[in-house]
């Protein structure tokens, strides 16, 4: 390897071997480097991408995150399948081998604890929304008449927003309860600030985004108690998305970018 060291995740040892020709950012081929039992799961990428400048650069332009996250991605869920990664930041990058040997070296009892608690666990992720008009809301509604007056337009304007108000008080209370209910089933859950609808593309206002440390052995359950929740979620969507690789339980290890 020449370039610089593109950083996935950090695991222990595979017991089975990863998919065949796996490749990850850049189409880059997908290495094993080995340090003090640990294994970081590597890629070379070209400086003149992913040095500190250019890296900067490219973080502006959506297309290239999208594609750079879609390929680091991939590379942690084939990592999923065959054992439990802690898994990096996007575009953790490093010099060369000796600076990763040095990473792990320096946040060895850190790793070893952290995939220890993750061991045998998944994350699924959470998300309610409130539809800008929700289809019980706009069934039930009738065309607003003319207001005849400016008092009457007042009038109108405060119902109209008495209205609104009680609609994100009924969609707060329900993620209120399912955030509850799902919080019992997981180890450890993680409130994420509510997402754009024009950074996400998502229809509606997100009310809830979380996100959910799952024993495998109870993630049948999570699911169906996110399903029977659906049930009470009138006007409102319930996405559901999992299972992943634990990304929103294991916090940020310093990284030296070249």
């Amino acid at each position: 390897m020449t370039g610089l060291r593109y950083v996935y995740a950090v695991c222990r040892p595979l017991g089975a071997p990863l998919q065949a020709q796996l490749t990850g950012v850049a189409g880059a081929p997908v290495k094993q480097l080995a340090h003090h039992g640990l294994i970081a799961v590597v890629s070379e990428v070209p400086a003149r991408d992913f040095a500190e400048e250019p890296l900067r650069a490219h973080l502006e332009d959506l297309d290239w995150l999208a594609a750079t996250a879609r390929a680091h991605h991939g590379v942690i869920d084939a990592l999923t399948m065959v054992t439990t990664p802690m898994p990096l930041r996007l575009a953790t990058v490093f010099r060369d081998d000796s600076a990763v040997r040095c990473m792990i070296q320096a946040w060895e009892d850190h790793i070893r604890r952290t995939l220890e608690r993750l061991q045998g666990r998944v994350e699924w992720g959470v998300k309610v929304y409130l539809g800008a008009e929700p289809a019980h809301a706009a069934a039930a509604a009738a065309p607003a008449p003319k207001p005849t007056s400016g008092r009457d337009y007042l009038r109108q304007r405060r119902q109209q927003t008495r209205a609104h108000e009680d609609l994100w008080q009924q969609a707060e209370a329900f993620a209120g309860r399912l955030h509850d209910k799902l919080s019992a089933l997981a180890e450890e859950s993680r409130l994420h600030a509510p997402q754009s609808a024009a950074l996400s593309g998502a229809a509606g206002h997100n009310v809830l985004n979380a996100a959910y440390l799952v024993p495998r052995a109870r993630s049948e359950e999570f699911v169906e108690v996110v399903d029977r929740m659906r049930d009470d979620a009138a006007g409102l969507r319930v996405e559901l998305t999992g299972p992943w690789a634990a990304y929103s339980f294991v916090g940020d290890l310093p990284g030296e970018e070249a």
